[in-house]
């Protein structure tokens, strides 16, 4: 059994104009000065990583690292949640997507595409070279748009049709992250078609159940779909390459429930918040990765409506840190143990 890694954070939401939040060495020594141990690093902000240069050389990736380092860090995964985004997007949503890519792509959905899929080939080279066999990332969504709720009705075959195009698109990409060794690990998360357990398995039965497929867990998204968060475990345990430690609430009314009122997130019924706000049940959360000997991080992803984030974060490290269980190198009724012996096991079974 093994102890999972933490606390580590995700810096996408921490990242800003001024210190200590405007660059790499400057955030990572806030990050390990109130607690972390690990960073999460979105591959988009040029201020924390130049995500071609990473994977192309060696010596650059071995200079990233060791600014890590320094602080007394770990890098836990990279992360291209935008790029990945942009694998697959329903025209509906093109123009306001538009912005997660240079401005030179915009209003050019398969430039953009392209631009996107050579970037998360970039990000398996990058990790290779930076030591990392797990990559943090979001599937993208022909179908969110037209089929997310069956009504008008869905015409034959167009869910069939969208997740065959979906693997398409991701196979060459996981077929690169094969040859780097390093797991895809995709966050189950609404807006994406990859968004539940079926969703999920319904791309795995598309790409041929390809190995490098895997699972970011990320029980606020499955909490406010109102999904069994933690039976989510029980079933998928083998694919969850990746952990985001982030906590929601769900509270309907008679006037709102999960599709959210086109509310902000502050007026939503479900909402994220700060770790310990919210309504998520961590301790059996980190119960069962401790059982099915989840070996990776524990990182915190903060996004709440209501509390600042640097106390997020301050919060967030301790309480990361009081979840992780150490497992145990031997069973607890070891001292009642007989020892073996096969002949002596026969006689009591009378054979």
């Amino acid at each position: 059994m093994k102890t999972i890694k933490g606390p580590g954070i995700f810096l996408a939401q921490f990242m800003g104009d001024e210190a200590p939040f405007n660059n790499l060495k400057a955030i990572c020594e806030w990050a390990a000065s109130i607690g972390f141990k690990g960073v999460q690093i979105p591959s988009w902000d040029a201020r924390l990583i130049d995500l071609q240069k990473a994977a192309e050389s060696k010596t650059y990736a071995d200079e990233i690292k060791g600014i890590v380092n320094a602080a007394g860090l770990e890098i836990t995964e990279l992360s291209t949640h935008l790029q990945g985004q942009l694998v697959a997007v329903n025209p509906a949503f093109s123009e306001m997507f538009d912005g997660f890519a240079p401005a030179q792509y915009h209003n050019n959905i398969n430039a953009r595409t392209e631009w996107a899929v050579n970037q998360l080939k970039y990000a398996a080279k990058a990790s290779r070279n930076l030591g990392l066999n797990v990559h943090a990332t979001f599937s993208g969504a022909l179908l969110w748009a037209p089929a997310m709720y069956p009504w008008p009705q869905r015409p034959a075959g167009l869910v069939e049709t969208g997740f065959a195009e979906l693997a398409k698109r991701w196979l060459p990409i996981l077929n690169e992250f094969d040859a780097n060794g390093v797991d895809v690990c995709y966050e189950i998360h609404p807006g994406e078609d990859l968004h539940d357990g079926i969703t999920f398995e319904r791309f795995l039965e598309a790409t041929g159940n390809h190995t490098r497929a895997n699972l970011l867990y990320d029980p606020s998204h499955l909490l406010l779909q109102c999904l069994d968060y933690l039976e989510y475990i029980d079933i998928y345990h083998e694919r969850i390459k990746a952990f985001h430690v982030k906590d929601a609430e769900f509270n309907p009314t008679g006037r709102s429930g999960v599709y959210g009122g086109y509310q902000s997130w502050i007026n939503r019924p479900g909402r994220f918040r700060s770790l310990g706000d919210g309504q998520v049940d961590f301790k059996s959360i980190f119960s069962k990765m401790a059982q099915y000997d989840y070996a990776g991080w524990a990182v915190m992803e903060w996004e709440c409506c209501i509390k600042h984030p640097e106390d997020g974060a301050k919060e967030g490290a301790p309480f990361i840190k009081d979840h992780i269980i150490r497992v145990t190198e031997k069973a607890f009724d070891d001292f009642a143990g007989a020892g073996t012996d096969d002949a002596f096991n026969k006689r009591i079974l009378g054979i």
